[in-house]
């Protein structure tokens, strides 16, 4: 007696679905992405361990001073430029723009801000003081959006007093 094996039916994928379904997230996901023109455009310096910070200082020819301070909660009470100018307005948004109006000033008179800025910005930061303060404070000197959409750079360095010596 002769055993006949019939051959297994051939297994087919349908891959039309899963095709659909990679272009719609595909399609999703190019018209949700937003492109933020300074978003992560910043040059970072953060304090030194050594003493060797003294002499990087000292190759600088002009620098400012910003001190953001906390009031309660956290929030930011006020903006300190250069130990002279002290913004305090309700209206948080209304303070860094009178820091940005205050470094674009200062720039004006001293250097081009294009030319590879010749000016450093260090930020004293109350410890208590909430992150998104600080990031802000960041925007405010670094630049601006113009209204035709175009960036106008300002500061391109900045660095952060050592706060970690703080008063008990």
């Amino acid at each position: 007696m002769k055993i006949e094996l019939a051959e297994p039916d051939e297994i087919k994928l349908q891959m039309t679905a899963m095709i659909d379904i990679v272009f719609q997230l595909l399609i999703f996901f190019i018209m949700t992405f937003k492109v933020v023109a300074m978003e992560g455009d910043f040059s970072v310096r953060m304090p030194l361990a050594s003493s060797s910070a003294d002499r990087l200082d000292e190759a600088l020819p002009e620098q400012i001073m910003v001190r953001l301070q906390a009031g309660e909660n956290g929030n930011l009470s006020n903006i300190t430029v250069d130990g002279l100018e002290t913004f305090i307005d309700t209206d948080v948004n209304a303070m860094y723009r009178a820091l940005n109006e205050y470094v674009e000033r200062k720039l004006a008179g001293e250097v081009n801000p294009e030319s590879g800025g010749e000016v450093e910005v260090e930020f004293d930061i109350d410890f208590s003081l909430k992150y998104k303060y600080t990031v802000k404070g960041i925007e405010a000197v670094s630049g601006r959006i113009l209204p035709d959409g175009s960036v106008k750079k300002l500061v391109q360095k900045i660095k952060f007093k050592d706060n970690t010596k703080r008063p008990l």
